[in-house]
């Protein structure tokens, strides 16, 4: 067995032998229940010119579409104002998950409707109730990368130019 920090005691238990790697159908299925989980937490990589960026953010997915809640004037949000992309990423080291997304549109939390529901209902909060802060950014993602072993390297790539390969 490899051991690895993270559990009581400070030790984890992986297998010496990884699990059989996943058909990529089964894939696109986890990385599909990751985005709909509820409070679905994400690391959101940008940069501003060679500073780059990275945020701990909750995300809900509504309509094939990741949205994020953030004041507009963190970096997070100036940098994908400004040059509308960033990289997402999901899970830990044994299940990742790499989206590569592009700014689609920004809204309003005020006068978002569905969306703010749907955000509300995916999450623990409402950042309708933040103040007129807040703005939701909605991204598309445009390459979706999923691994949980070496053994599924070859066939990480699930998503390519906004199109699902499966």
């Amino acid at each position: 067995m490899h051991a690895a920090a993270g559990s009581p005691g400070g030790r984890v238990a992986f297998p010496a032998v990884p699990d059989e790697p996943r058909d990529p159908a089964q894939r696109k299925a986890d990385v599909l229940a990751k985005l709909t989980a509820p409070v679905a937490d994400v690391w959101v990589a940008t940069a501003e010119g060679d500073r780059p960026f990275l945020v701990p953010l909750t995300a809900a997915w509504h309509n094939e579409r990741i949205v994020l809640a953030t004041a507009r004037t963190t970096p997070v949000a100036r940098n994908l104002l400004a040059n509308g992309r960033a990289r997402l990423a999901l899970g830990h080291t044994r299940d990742v998950v790499l989206i590569d997304a592009v700014l689609e549109r920004t809204a309003e939390v005020a006068s978002s409707g569905a969306l703010g529901e749907a955000y509300a209902g995916q999450n623990d909060w409402d950042p309708r109730t933040a103040g007129e802060s807040y703005v939701f950014l909605i991204l598309r993602p445009d390459r979706i990368l999923a691994w949980r072993e070496e053994n599924e390297i070859a066939g990480r790539t699930l998503m390519r130019d906004g199109a699902w390969l499966i």
